[in-house]
This record gives structure tokens, sequence and C-alpha cells, in this order.
């Protein structure tokens, strides 16, 4: 039974936040904008630090490392490649050859130039290559590639019968950089409208959608300049920005909306502005609050992987997340009470004044029908339904991108698949580095273990026959750098089977036979073995805390222990069903043409894990609305049944738009070039989905009308947990908070 006692003497954080920016509603417009400019300011004073590949390294990959740092090489320089190819038919290789040597002769008076081989001719003759070391360190190479560039354009151009085209890391990683820059413009120029065209249907007014809107873009900006300072302790990963506007467009724009509706809904029962803004506040507020800590607490797992991609990101995400929910608990209430009302002017023809009475909706009333009306029968459909879309992620195939899996709509791509057909063991093709590390003594019979071990490669298809081994020694002589060329492409079934006869046969037969002796394999095979093998094992570390913690979150808020085993169950089964679309979606062909990309026949490598965060966190915004929606209902004395209903009725249209709107600003990543971004969109807006449909409209209700009054269940200790509803204020008052306890 739940009984009704008033307790003025505690008011809820988020109602005396609200009040407070309610009645300095200036004061707190003014402090917000101080930290969005101070924050995007002090960041590009303190600048980005970014991640570098040492950052990441990981077992046999780190003992690699070190065993060359042990060596003191000096850094390898940056290398470009000029291919010169006949456009059509065969090549006419004394023209190619004058090509060459021009080409040479430009480059060499260069700066950025430390080095440029002689042309050197394909096996079958069709191709012709000149490769140059770019002077400086590799690391900012990209940054002095363009007067190469520059110079084979030239030769482009004087020759315009022969192809002459450019690829190496530096260029490769220029292209590229361009290429998310403008991917990253284009994001931002296709989801700010379409989340306020989305609004403007929602509210029907252009400052009222444009309110959540400006805070999300506001909140990110914030976000991006304090990532540059988290930069300093997290290196910057190259997703994190893109990670950043993801989140921060999508919570950004949920939680001003979740916050805005409730006032505007207040006000249409004849509530005053600041009546309104505090009722909000205790209810929309709390639900924003609850919903916030769950999505960063949920990032946060991400640091158990001890990588600091994940690390990376789950830095930008919590920092994105934190800035959206201070702003939507500080800023937007101010921003209320300061519009007063002409938050609803601008309106639109025919939507303007429509007040979007979700409580009323008859649609949404007659989708949950079947579940207040058979809910058993509804349940076991609608799960079995999702659970038969989730089943293909049983096969789920992993594999983290290569440059194989870039799109061929950068040129410079369609360049790299040209030399490394003509010249298969070039340095961009697919090798193995093989560090190893002996005594002083122990230096000659290395050497000739290593030519040992080149004599067994000798004839193996798996490895490239075209380049030998090749191997550096150290000033000591006691560490030796052999790179091995593979065959394949870095993730083809060659290089994974000869990076398997490396470490498991060749070098413990080899160098493994000299006393005292370290040896790793690293490269980019061995690279994305060992990071698939670290997921695995991280994968169920990560799980078990977000399970864990979002238990405890969703205890504490709801002092219900029905209720947060039933929020685990259920954002499991949605993330479920978004693997297996995932699955369905990307390792089949069906999807190239309409999505713009080549299948793979594998998911990212570090998607699952990162979905899984994401999502748990992200379906907490529409759990803990809805349900504090039903529970205001029972706190009201509405018997279960009806509460379910008006709860999730009511609620509807408000998770409706906001489902919409993370959809859409998902789906716009599934437009972008590189498969990454494509896959994290269409698993986030897929999940999303399914989770403001079927999840919260289909089977919470029907399991809630299964449960009854057990959905309240506690221990006796969690009974005496006091909940919040909000009534109309007297006696001078705007509002007065009246507390609920459960008596069981």
């Amino acid at each position: 039974m739940i009984q009704k006692v008033s307790n003025p003497g505690r008011t809820p954080f988020t109602t005396r936040v609200g009040r407070w920016s309610a009645n300095h509603p200036w004061l707190a417009i003014t402090a917000w904008l101080c930290f969005v400019v101070a924050s995007v300011i002090g960041g590009s004073l303190v600048g980005t630090v970014h991640a570098t590949p040492q950052n990441s390294l990981h077992g046999e990959l780190a003992r690699a490392d070190r065993i060359e740092q042990a060596g003191a090489f000096p850094e390898s320089p940056a290398a470009e490649s000029v291919l010169i190819t006949a456009r059509a038919g065969d090549l006419d290789l004394q023209r190619a050859q004058a090509v060459a040597i021009d080409l040479s002769a430009r480059m060499r008076g260069l700066p950025e130039v430390a080095k440029l081989a002689e042309p050197v001719t394909s096996p079958n003759g069709d191709a012709v290559l000149v490769e140059v070391e770019i002077a400086g360190s590799a690391n900012d190479a990209d940054a002095r590639v363009g007067p190469l560039l520059e110079a084979t354009a030239l030769a482009q151009q004087r020759y315009p019968d022969l192809r002459v085209e450019q690829v190496g890391s530096a260029s490769l990683g220029k292209a590229l950089t361009e290429t998310l820059a403008a991917d990253f413009v284009r994001a931002e120029l296709i989801s700010v409208p379409a989340a306020l065209v989305i609004l403007l249907f929602s509210f029907g007014a252009l400052i009222a959608a444009g309110v959540p809107v400006v805070l999300a873009l506001s909140a990110v900006a914030g976000a991006m300049g304090l990532a540059q300072f988290a930069s300093h302790l997290f290196p910057a990963g190259e997703m994190v920005n893109s990670i950043i506007l993801l989140i921060g467009m999508a919570v950004g724009v949920d939680y001003s909306l979740f916050y805005l509706r409730r006032e505007r809904e207040e006000r249409a029962r004849g509530r005053d502005h600041r009546s309104a803004v505090e009722i909000a506040a205790a209810t929309s507020g709390h639900a924003v609050l609850v919903s916030g800590v769950a999505v960063m607490v949920a990032m946060a797992s991400l640091f158990l992987v001890g990588d600091n991609t994940f690390s990376s990101m789950a830095t930008g995400s919590i920092l994105v997340v934190g800035v959206a929910v201070v702003g939507s608990l500080t800023v937007l209430p101010a921003i209320l009470v300061g519009l007063g009302r002409w938050v609803d002017r601008l309106r639109v023809p025919f939507l303007g004044r429509r007040v979007q009475g979700a409580q009323r909706s008859r649609f949404w009333a007659a989708i949950l029908r079947p579940a207040l009306r058979a809910p058993l029968i509804t349940l076991v459909i609608s799960v079995g339904a999702l659970v038969i879309v989730a089943i293909p992620a049983l096969d789920m195939n992993l594999k983290k991108p290569t440059t194989t899996d870039l799109p061929r709509s950068i040129p410079i791509l369609r360049t790299f698949d040209r030399l490394a057909q003509a010249f298969p063991s070039n340095d961009l093709g697919t090798s193995h580095v093989v560090a190893v590390r002996t005594n002083a003594a122990g230096g000659p019979a290395l050497e000739r273990e290593l030519a040992e071990l080149s004599r067994r490669i000798t004839g193996d298809t798996r490895f490239a026959q075209d380049r030998p081994p090749t191997v550096r020694r150290s000033a000591d002589g006691t560490v030796f750098l052999a790179t091995v060329h593979v065959a394949g492409a870095t993730d083809s079934s060659e290089a994974t089977q000869s990076l398997q006869r490396l470490r498991g046969e060749l070098l413990p037969q080899t160098v493994g036979a000299v006393a005292d002796t370290q040896w790793a394999v690293a490269g980019r095979t061995a690279s994305d073995a060992d990071f698939r093998d670290r997921m695995a094992a991280a994968l169920p570390l990560v799980v078990a805390f977000v399970l864990a913690v979002t238990f405890l979150i969703m205890l504490v808020t709801f002092r219900s222990v029905v209720v947060a085993l039933t929020s685990i169950l259920l954002n499991t089964i949605s993330v479920a069903a978004s693997y297996g679309l995932l699955v369905l979606v990307f390792q089949h062909t069906w999807a190239e043409d309409l999505l713009g990309f080549t299948s793979n026949g594998a998911v990212v490598s570090w998607l699952p894990l990162m979905l899984f965060v994401i999502l748990f966190g992200l379906s907490m915004d529409y759990h803990v609305f809805v349900v504090s929606r039903i529970r205001e209902a029972v706190q009201r004395g509405v018997p279960t049944r009806q509460a379910i209903e008006q709860g999730i009725v009511s609620s509807a249209s408000t998770v409706s738009s906001a489902a919409i709107i993370m959809v859409a600003v998902f789906c716009v990543f599934a437009t972008l070039s590189i498969v990454e971004f494509k896959q994290l969109g269409v698993g986030l807006a897929a999940a999303i989905l399914i989770d403001a449909t079927v999840i919260r409209a289909v089977v919470l209700p029907s399991l809630m009308r299964l449960l009854g009054e057990a959905n309240w269940w506690a221990p006796r200790f969690l009974s005496g947990r006091r909940g919040i509803t909000v009534t109309p204020g007297d006696g001078g008052a705007d509002t007065q908070v009246i507390m609920a306890v459960v008596d069981r």
C-alpha cells in the first residue's frame, strides 16, 4: 500500500538546482556561456595530446616494442611510393623509366625529401616504382608530404598518357584525415537540421524546438574543449570527437526534450512558469540525472579494458554526458523562465497550436491494449521475435578493419590497390616484424638462426617470395629486427596462418633455440589478432561491471529489486537484437548498395564491447523516464494496471520524439565513409529503435502487467525509501513536494 506523507523539509536535489536557476536565470545563463567559452578557449590553448600506437601496446606487442627500444635503432623514416602504370594496354617501360627519372630529379631538390631510391620495375613489367623517404620524424610526416604530392601531380599533368600516382603512410594518413574531417562536418550539417525538424513537429514552435538543439551543441562544444584537457591524461584517439558529437547530440537533445515537454505539460494544466519548471526539475530532472549517471558509469567500464582507444572514447563520452546533464539541470530551467511564453513563439502553421497531450493519445492506447489485456501471450510473442532477430549474432565474425576495408571512393586507396598488385611485398603490404634480443655472446648464433628462418620461409606460399626477409642489427649486436613479408593482405588467411606458423613453429625452432634469447612478433596482423583476443578477455569483465552497476543504480533510484532486474533483462534483449541486425547487415552483402560499403564478412572487433556499453547507458534514458511516470501514478494511489497505461501513454510521445532524434543522428553516421562509423551508426540506431518501440511499448508493459504489485517488491531495509511526486503549491509556495512512503 502506498501512503502520501508531506515532508516539505526534504526537497530533491534537482528541484533545488532548478529553483535556484529559475530565481537567477540570467546569472545561470551567463555562467553556462562562460563555462562553454572557457572550455573551448582553454582546450585550444593547452592543445590535444594525440594517441600513438605505443599507447595501446599490450602483451607480445609491448614486448616487441621493448626489445626494439633496447636496440636503440634510428627511427625509420616515413616512406612514400610513386607508381607509374599505363592507363590502358601494356606499359611502355622506356617511357615510364624516363618519367621516373624526371620525377626523381624534381623531388631530389625538395627539402622534405631525405632519400630517393632508383626506379624499380615490377616482376611482370607492368609498373615502375620510385620509393621516397621523407625527412624528419615519421610521426608528423603527413604534415610535410604536401610538396611531394604536388610534384607527383605535376608529373601527372606533364605525362597524361600514363598514370603517375603516389601513396604511402604519410599521404594515406593525410587523405584519411581529410576524409574524416569532411565526414565530421557533414554529420554536423545533417544531424542538427534533422533534430530541429523533428523537434518542430514535436513542439510546433521554432523557439521551443531550437532550445534543445542549441543546448546540445553547446554541450558538445564544451565537452570537446574539456576533452583536450583530458587528453593529457588519456591521449585522444582518432574517434574521440566523433563519439562526443554522436553521444552529445543524442543525449543533449533527449535530456532537454524530457525536461521541456514536462514543463510544457504542466503549463497546459494551468501552472505558472516557475511552478512548471520546479515540477519538471523534480520529475524529468530527476530522470535526467539518473539516466546520465547510468550512461557515465556504463562508459567508465571501458577503462577496465586497459586500452587507450577505449579509455579515450570513455573519457569523451563521460565528459559530454556530464556536461549535457549539468546543462539540462541548470541552464535549461533558467532559459525557460527567461523566455517565459516566448518559448511557444514562432509557431509552425498547422502545428503551432498543437500541444501534444500524449496522455490522451489514442494511438498509444491502442498499441498498449494487447499487452494489458493478454500480457503473457504478448510477452512471449514479442520476446520470441526479438530472440529470432538476435540469433544471427551467434555467428558474429570479428575483425579489425584494415586498409582493404576503406572505401575505394577515396582515390589514394585505388592507388594502394594497384601498388599492392604490382609489388606485393612493398612496404605498404603485409609484414611481420620479428624482434629478437640475446646476450653479447649469442649474436653470431642468432644471425645463423635468422638465416635458417629465411631458408624455411622460402617456398612457403603464405609468405611473399619476391622479397626475402630483411634484418636490421643493433650497434651492440644483441638486438635484431627481421621484417618478414606476407603474400596476402593483413586480414587474409595467408597472413593469419603465417603468423601462427611464425609464433608456433618457426621462431621456437630457430631463434628460440639460442640460449638466453627473447623474441616477439609484431606487425598489423599480430596487432589485430592480439586485439581480438584482448577484447574476448575484457568483454566478460565489462559486461559484469555494467550489469552490476546498472542494477545498483536502478535499485537506489526505484527501491525495487524487481524493477532493477527487469531493467537489466530488457536492455540485454535490446542489445542482443541489435547485434543480430548488425550481423545481418554487415556480414552479408544485401545492404552494400543501400549503405555504400563493401562487406568484409565481419563486424569491427571493438564494436560489440563499445555498443554494449553505450546502449546499456542510453537505454536508461527511456527506461527511467517511463518507469518514473508509472511510479508517479502508483504513488498517487492509481492501481498498477492503470498506472502502467497512464505512465506509458503519457510518456509515449516524448519517448518517440527522443528516439526519432537519436535514430536520425545515428543514421547520419551510417552514411559516413568509414565502415566503423557505419556499423556504429546502424547498431545504435537499430537498438534505440527497438528499445523505444518494442521494448518500452510492448515488452515492458506486458511484463509489468504480469508482475502486478510484485513490480515494487524490495527487502524491508529498502522499503522506507521515499519516492517523489509533485502537486501544486499553496500558501504562497510555487510547488510543494509530497513524499510517498511505500508500506509493505
